[in-house]
């Protein structure tokens, strides 16, 4: 048995070991990685990245307004952000800076375009922004009762339906008659011309007026060219067209296109655009200044009554039937 020396241990021999250390996480890919973990809440400022789009602003404004915004940053969700902090929201980012100058002030502009106010609404929607939802739902209300963009025009098919159009409309009605079929003699070399004329104008009246003015047409009557006018239920002028002339040895008949005669009377049936009730207490302050207002009264009654005869009476092109040879008359 060979006995060893042995030296007695040192302070350092008796320490123990240091615990090994975890291996450092790896580096992220050269790509954007995505990982759910909670908003950091020291932070006072937010990256937004919107469907590509890149956002900068804070909690406060977030937070300013009750809607899903203010509770995806509030703590109480999990959002999604990449590894540079940029927090992804899966939406177009088209309309989010009016989103966010909606919350920063209150209000915000709103575009012009239909489409693009459509757009904003359904983001408002999505991020259930009550106010700028309500905004966006008046715009287009406005815009749809502001601008009618087709320009109807009744065709009457039945003079029960015609009358019936006509009583029901509340604004003034211009009817275009035309049917050429309805001619027993020849046409005279410019009547053709005027009726297509007559046609374009009542075309662009209707353009013009639209929506002041009901246009209707009517290609079933007994008449070849005439305009009719209507307001409040009531013919209040008649323009016909057509006439008998005399040639040397057969009857013609002849389509006059008069443009002003037409013009005047459509002017002539806007006072018929809304009723024009008189005002009770301004008669009676005037006809009692006046002294005899009962009898003032009643003579502007009867000066009013025939004036609207007067409107009423039927105003329209005739002929006078003639021996051969001689001119048409054309009376008014």
């Amino acid at each position: 048995m060979s006995a060893e020396a042995t030296a007695a241990p040192g302070p350092e021999a008796c320490a123990p070991a240091p615990p090994a250390q975890p291996p450092a996480p790896a580096a992220p890919p050269a790509g954007a990685t995505f990982d759910l973990k909670p908003l950091n809440p020291s932070s006072k400022y937010v990256k937004l990245n919107v469907g590509g789009s890149l956002h900068y602003t804070t909690l406060q404004t977030l937070g300013k307004q009750d809607t899903m915004l203010k509770a995806m940053f509030s703590g109480r969700m999990e959002v999604l952000t990449d590894s540079e902090g940029w927090i992804l929201i899966d939406r177009n980012g088209r309309h989010f800076g009016t989103i966010l100058n909606y919350l920063r002030d209150g209000a915000v502009p709103l575009p012009a375009s239909q489409r693009e106010l459509e757009e904003v609404l359904c983001e408002a929607r999505y991020y259930l922004i009550q106010g700028l939802v309500e905004d966006c739902q008046l715009a287009l209300q406005n815009k749809s009762e502001a601008y009618d963009p087709l320009c109807l025009i009744p065709m009457v098919t039945s003079p029960k339906e015609e009358q019936q159009i006509i009583s029901s409309c509340s604004k003034p009605v211009v009817k275009l008659l035309h049917n050429r079929s309805n001619n027993k003699y020849s046409y005279t070399s410019n009547s053709d011309d005027n009726l297509l004329k007559n046609i374009e104008l009542f075309d662009k009246l209707a353009l013009r007026f639209n929506g002041r003015v009901l246009f209707v047409k009517d290609v079933l009557g007994d008449e070849i060219c005439c305009w009719s006018f209507y307001g409040q239920g009531r013919k209040i002028a008649e323009v016909c067209c057509t006439s008998i002339v005399y040639a040397t040895e057969k009857k013609q008949t002849k389509v006059e296109f008069p443009e002003a005669r037409i013009f005047e009377e459509t002017l002539n049936i806007l006072i018929y655009e809304t009723p024009r009730v008189p005002d009770k207490a301004l008669l009676e302050a005037t006809g009692g200044a006046a002294g005899g207002g009962g009898a003032a009264r009643a003579e502007d009654e009867d000066g009013r009554e025939h004036r609207v005869r007067r409107i009423h009476v039927r105003r329209h092109i005739t002929h006078d039937e003639r021996s051969h040879g001689h001119q048409a008359v054309f009376k008014d």
